[in-house]
């Protein structure tokens, strides 16, 4: 089924909750996500409601996050990627150094029945590109030490781990990075 790529709109915050709602439920919620279904369940509507607005295209061209989905030709939203534009020098989530310039890759997700067939190379495709837009030149991403499909993936995708690690709520995570 061909899916469209595109970045979130701020009025679909409830679309982008049930999308990540039906991920942390994703068999492998636990070493693909920092955080669990308990836990964002719990999220009041405007949490949603103001991810979805800073995230979404609607946030103009200086917004410092996107949201990009794949959406099949019924409307379902099969996958997501999002991009974080960060600054050297500052500290990431994890209070780590940022050491460059360039877009973290968070919350990417493709629904079971969707995988194998490259949507999660489309969906990063958009990202970085709309990183280049922003004159970002590198791209990075965490990934957990037991998701080797993930790792593979990323692999394919032009990252590579940079020796960098951290210990989060789910485990051992390991950076990979990339020129864009």
């Amino acid at each position: 089924m061909p899916h469209e790529i595109r970045p979130v709109r701020a009025a679909q915050w409830r679309e982008i909750r049930e999308l990540r709602m039906r991920a942390l439920r994703d068999d492998l919620a636990p070493v693909a996500f920092l955080a669990t279904h308990e836990t964002e369940s719990a999220y009041p509507d405007e949490f949603w409601i103001d991810r979805a607005r800073t995230s979404s295209v609607d946030a103009g061209p200086d917004a410092r996050a996107r949201q990009f989905v794949a959406v099949s030709d019924d409307g379902h939203w099969a996958g997501t990627a999002v991009g974080l534009v960060e600054h050297a020098g500052e500290p990431d989530f994890a209070q780590l150094p940022i050491e460059h310039d360039g877009v973290h890759v968070v919350g990417v997700y493709v629904a079971p029945e969707h995988r194998g067939g490259g949507l999660v190379d489309r969906l990063f495709d958009a990202v970085l590109g709309w990183a280049r837009e922003h004159e970002l030149r590198h791209a990075r991403l965490y990934v957990h030490q037991d998701n080797p499909r993930a790792q593979a993936a990323y692999r394919r995708l032009g990252f590579a781990p940079t020796g960098t690690t951290f210990t989060g709520a789910m485990g051992p995570e390991l950076e990979m990075a990339r020129t864009l």
